[in-house]
């Protein structure tokens, strides 16, 4: 069960890394503005705001990666505890998500499922 979780947990680090590239470094771009809906005078403008959220993503795939890693090398409390602080910091974030615009749930589904289930799983073959 150990396995499915970290699995689910690295799921979601590489969405949250997919999600940093598109913020930090992708976000003046079409990729970018089809994912986001913007357009290239909104993405200009907010692409300081953005780069920041961005990294934002990035620390959290870290933690879990960390926990992961740890996890692995036999400190079983150290990583889980990384891996539930990042997956959980996740599923925190795509809840406010929700909460701040009802049109990004699907966005938000997608950062908080993998996230979820992987915490959950963690949580139970502990």
């Amino acid at each position: 069960m150990i396995v499915a979780a970290l699995a689910l947990a690295a799921v979601a680090a590489l969405v949250h890394v997919y999600v940093f590239v598109l913020e930090s470094i992708l976000w003046t771009g079409p990729r970018a503005a089809r994912t986001f809906g913007l357009d290239v005078p909104t993405a200009r403008a907010s692409a300081p705001m953005a780069f920041n959220q961005g990294f934002y993503n990035l620390f959290l795939a870290v933690e879990i990666v960390a926990g992961i890693v740890v996890l692995a090398t036999g400190h079983r409390a150290v990583g889980a505890t990384l891996v539930l602080v990042g997956t959980l910091s996740m599923v925190g974030a795509g809840l406010v998500l929700i909460a701040s615009d009802r049109s990004k749930a699907r966005a938000a589904l997608v950062q908080i499922g993998p996230a979820l289930l992987g915490a959950l799983l963690l949580l139970l073959a502990l």
